[in-house]
C-alpha cells in the first residue's frame, strides 16, 4: 500500500512538471504564484513531497487547469509499473513535444485542422480519419 502513496506523489509530480513546462513557467515563477520556495516546487515534481489538498487547489489555480488535471491517468500507474506501457507519458516530457503543442494552440482553429490533417497524413491516418 506505500507503494500506491508513492505511485500517487510521483503521477501528480509528473502532472505538475507537465502543465509547468507546458505553460513555459519556470519552477521559481510557479513558487511565487503559491507562495513557496521553488525547492517546493522542485520536491512536488519528484515526488520527494506530498501536495496538500489545500496547495493543489492553488497549483491548480496557478496552472489554470482543474484538480482533476493532476490525477488524470492515475489508474494507469499500476499498469505502467507493471511494464503494461511502453512510453507512457513520456512523449509529453520531451521539449519538442512540448514546442510543437504551444506552436499548434497559437494557430487559429482552420491552420490547426490543416496541421492536424497534414500529420495524420503523414501517418498513413488521412484527413478522413481526422473526426476526432
Amino acid at each position: 500500500m506505500a507503494s500506491m502513496g508513492n505511485d500517487i506523489d510521483t503521477h501528480l509530480g509528473k502532472r505538475l512538471r507537465r502543465r509547468r513546462r507546458l505553460l513555459g513557467l519556470t519552477q521559481q515563477q510557479l513558487a511565487g504564484a503559491v507562495g513557496v520556495r521553488f525547492q517546493q516546487i522542485q520536491k512536488y515534481e519528484c515526488g520527494a513531497n506530498r501536495i496538500s489538498a489545500a496547495r493543489l487547489w492553488q497549483l491548480s489555480e496557478a496552472l489554470e487547469v482543474p484538480v482533476g488535471y493532476f490525477y488524470d491517468g492515475l489508474s494507469d500507474v499500476r499498469r505502467d509499473a507493471a511494464g503494461d506501457s511502453a512510453e507512457g507519458g513520456e512523449m509529453f516530457a520531451r521539449k519538442e513535444t512540448l514546442d510543437l503543442i504551444r506552436a499548434y494552440y497559437l494557430l487559429g482553429e482552420r491552420p490547426r485542422r490543416r496541421l492536424l490533417d497534414l500529420a495524420k497524413s503523414l501517418n498513413g491516418g488521412g484527413p478522413e480519419h481526422a473526426d476526432a
